[in-house]
């Protein structure tokens, strides 16, 4: 499976970007499946139903979204790799200040090929 590189496919000043379009994007390259942020900066993949480190999770592409009018908008749209099982996959993690804790966790562990936050401009 060729890794997808989305990281500035959807822009957030983008009035008819939506975490739909960003699935949708991400699913047309073969991302099919689905994982969840949990406690520590794990990531579960919903398909092995196993967890690994966030930091040990291949960030393969990133959407971001942000809200014009509404901070709980905020969300970044990951596409990623399952070390257990090898499944292509989406996880979607809020941020800023009414983010779950678990999501912040994630985020702050992820690093894309850059070396870089995901949240970090290109």
């Amino acid at each position: 499976m060729r890794a997808a590189r989305h990281t500035a496919d959807i822009r957030p000043q983008e009035e008819e970007a939506t975490i739909l379009d960003a699935l949708r994007a991400f699913e047309r390259d073969g991302y099919t499946g689905q994982f969840a942020a949990r406690n520590n900066a794990h990531v579960e993949c919903l398909q092995c139903h196993r967890d690994a480190p966030a930091a040990d999770i291949p960030l393969q592409g990133a959407h971001r979204l942000e809200g014009t009018s509404d901070p709980d908008d905020e969300v970044l749209v990951a596409a990623l790799a399952c070390p257990h099982c090898g499944a292509h996959g989406t996880v979607v993690l809020k941020y800023g200040p009414t983010a779950p804790a678990e999501d912040l966790e994630v985020l702050a562990a992820l690093r894309d090929e850059r070396g870089a936050h995901p949240l970090d401009p290109k």
